[in-house]
């Protein structure tokens, strides 16, 4: 792995980042609101993505929110006083930029759902690699109750991940999923008694391996997911390639053959 430095992270208000054994959490700190993102929490998450893809001691970056919901929602009053179409159209697209920083992490990411993830709330799990609820997580897109659709992603991200029908499903009754459905549906990954415990359990998992090859692993299925085939294949065979040139994979490759665990470097 890199040489470590000092980075400089910045004061949060809405926020916090913690770094535990490579594994950087991201906790959302506004409960008053439910942790509903209004557009200075969703500046200081932008922030706080910079600072995660500069921080060379994360393998595994972890959001999750603080209280009884992860995110609740976006922040309805200040969608109320949104009148022009332009300016609505705006605070569309700068959710979808700062959620897009979050997919766009070369770590993967893990959305730790520890109760409500309700519209700009599902969006943003939505842009995590994988998502982990508690057996009380409430997950849904109520958006047209509102009189408004998604516009943080939602309408492209959930029809990629769980399929159109299910997807529509869920944007057109606006309901409230819990956390056993979800997972029936393909919505979240994993069911746990803490959501937080359950996903810092499978970060652990995660970070044996070599960070490289996950950061490579990771690039190859968002570059191929929209291809066909046989362009994809093309690509998973250049990043193999370049996974197969480094000190990780020779290192890898020799704890297996020596029966030990590997020690991996980032190289």
């Amino acid at each position: 792995m890199a040489d470590t430095f000092d980075l400089e992270v910045p004061e949060f208000e809405f926020l916090s980042y913690t770094v535990e054994d490579s594994l950087g959490i991201v906790t959302i700190r506004r409960p008053q609101a439910l942790n509903a993102l209004n557009q200075d929490l969703l500046m200081e998450l932008a922030a706080v993505t910079d600072v995660i893809t500069q921080d060379p001691e994360v393998r595994v970056a972890l959001f999750t929110g603080e209280g009884r919901a992860f995110v609740a929602g976006a922040d309805i009053a200040q969608i109320a006083e949104v009148q022009d179409v332009f300016a609505a159209r705006e605070l569309a697209i700068l959710g979808q930029s700062v959620l897009g920083e979050i997919a766009a992490l070369p770590v993967p990411t893990i959305a730790a759902i520890n109760g409500f993830a309700l519209g700009g709330g599902l969006e943003l799990a939505l842009a995590c690699d994988i998502r982990v609820a508690s057996k009380a997580a409430k997950l849904g897109l109520p958006e047209v109750g509102l009189g408004i659709i998604p516009g943080y992603g939602a309408t492209q991200r959930l029809p990629r991940l769980i399929g159109r029908g299910r997807a529509l499903d869920l944007i057109f009754t606006g309901r409230h999923v819990p956390a056993e459905e979800a997972l029936s549906l393909g919505l979240v990954n994993r069911v746990g008694e803490d959501a937080l415990e359950a996903a810092k359990e499978l970060a652990r998992a995660i970070l044996k391996n070599g960070p490289v090859a996950l950061a490579l692993a990771k690039e190859s299925v968002g570059r191929g997911e929209n291809l066909d085939l046989q362009e994809a294949l093309e690509i998973e065979a250049d990043l193999f390639g370049l996974a197969c040139a480094t000190k990780d994979m020779r290192e890898g490759t020799r704890a297996f053959l020596e029966k030990r665990t590997a020690q991996f470097r980032g190289e």
